[in-house]
């Protein structure tokens, strides 16, 4: 029965040691027992340097009075007659007393010392605690915070202190976090719609044409010409999405791109007058994203302004601003725009005005293009609108000279 019970107990004793030892090794890496540990060290430190001072200045002093002889009734002489002791004798007397009293000294120093350091062990432990307190309440409260409730902040009360900018530090990022998501679910959410659309016109085409039995050839060429339509708007879309992504994603390559030669030639031919201003633009980026922001600039331009024999006019500039930036300023007539809904032609599929709902001209993806194409190399664009209609983008992106953005 004992041997049985022999194996048993030393696996018992086993795991014991090795939750013991797992323990010994996991808690020195906490902060807490760190801060324990320096701080009781850096007390022992202080500690044994001032008991060294104290006793070397001990041991450096001298008497305050000499003494030469000692007589009285405790002394006897010679014969046992009272008498005195010679200097040597004395001094030698006094220097064993004060030998032995620092010696005393510094035994009890010593284990004043060391009890003072197990007591700076339990003082740190407690101290660290306070001290790390607060980073407990941030760490519990960012656990809490998931993608369904990223509106929750830390929100640490108290002074500006370190610990207060990292927990508002945190709390911004969380804020641009929200953001991200929500911007993500409404892109989503667009996509999804702006995709059903054809779709669903593609599914009633079909369903209708089929559901007639004497449908003629030119009924059924005709059906087959509007379903590739709408799957030609598909695609359109499809590539426009590719491109934000591609122009949200960053540059993949630089190269010498002449901003002015791209202008010159997506120049609109027909449509609206034209009245261009081209001066030289270098500019240090990806040729293909630079000549999307041309083209969909333009396309807006034109698209989006007065019917023809009215007045209509595009107005184009590139060149270099007193920065030393080059740039690029579309200006167009059209219908007049609020002004506080300039900023919002950069969303995703945002569409200004119910007669471009009706219309559904383009996919609602060209000014966000510009605007992610724009922010890759590292620029700025502006929209303004105009009194009198119309709508100013300026573009302004760095100079080919300048330091890659990161």
């Amino acid at each position: 029965m004992s041997g049985r019970m022999e194996p048993v107990a030393m696996g018992r004793r086993t795991k014991a040691l090795a939750g013991w030892r797992s323990s010994v090794r996991w808690h020195p890496r906490s902060i807490r027992w760190r801060l324990t540990l320096l701080y009781s060290a850096l007390f022992v430190v202080a500690g044994a340097a001032l008991l060294g001072f104290t006793y070397f200045l001990a041991m450096g002093s001298a008497p305050g009075r000499a003494v030469t002889t000692v007589e009285g009734g405790g002394l006897v002489g010679p014969g046992g007659a009272p008498g005195t002791l010679d200097p040597p004798t004395v001094s030698a007397v006094v220097e064993a007393v004060r030998s032995d009293q620092l010696h005393e000294l510094l035994i009890k120093g010593g284990v004043a010392l060391a009890v003072m350091a197990l007591a700076s062990i339990a003082l740190g432990w407690l101290m660290a605690g306070r001290v790390l307190d607060p980073l407990s309440t941030m760490a519990a409260a960012a656990r809490r915070i998931s993608a369904d409730n990223l509106h929750e902040r830390l929100a640490v009360p108290g002074p500006d202190d370190e610990l207060k900018v990292m927990a508002d530090t945190i709390d911004g990022v969380l804020a641009r976090l929200e953001g991200a998501f929500e911007a993500q679910k409404r892109f989503v959410a667009n996509a999804s719609h702006e995709l059903r659309t054809p779709l669903t016109l593609q599914q009633t085409i079909v369903d209708v044409t089929l559901a007639d039995p004497d449908a003629s050839a030119d009924t059924l060429r005709a059906a087959l010409l509007r379903v590739r339509a709408a799957g030609q708007e598909q695609e359109r879309l499809i590539d426009a999405l590719l491109t934000l992504a591609r122009s949200q994603r960053g540059l993949e390559r630089r190269e010498f791109v002449d901003l002015t030669a791209i202008v010159r030639k997506r120049l609109p031919d027909s449509g609206p007058r034209v009245e261009a201003l081209l001066g030289p633009a270098p500019v240090l980026g990806d040729p293909q994203l630079i000549e999307r922001l041309v083209v969909n600039l333009t396309d807006n331009a034109v698209r989006h302004n007065l019917p023809e024999g009215k007045g209509s006019w595009v107005s184009v500039w590139t060149g270099v601003d007193a920065a030393g930036r080059p740039g690029l300023r579309i200006e167009n007539s059209g219908p007049v725009i609020p002004a506080d809904q300039a900023a919002g032609l950069f969303q995703p599929f945002r569409r200004l005005g119910p007669e471009r709902v009706r219309k559904r001209d383009g996919q609602g993806l060209g000014m966000s293009i510009v605007a992610a194409v724009v922010a890759a190399h590292g620029g700025r664009v502006l929209a303004r609108t105009r009194p009198q209609g119309g709508l100013t983008v300026e573009v302004s992106l760095p100079a080919a000279d300048a330091p890659a953005p990161h």
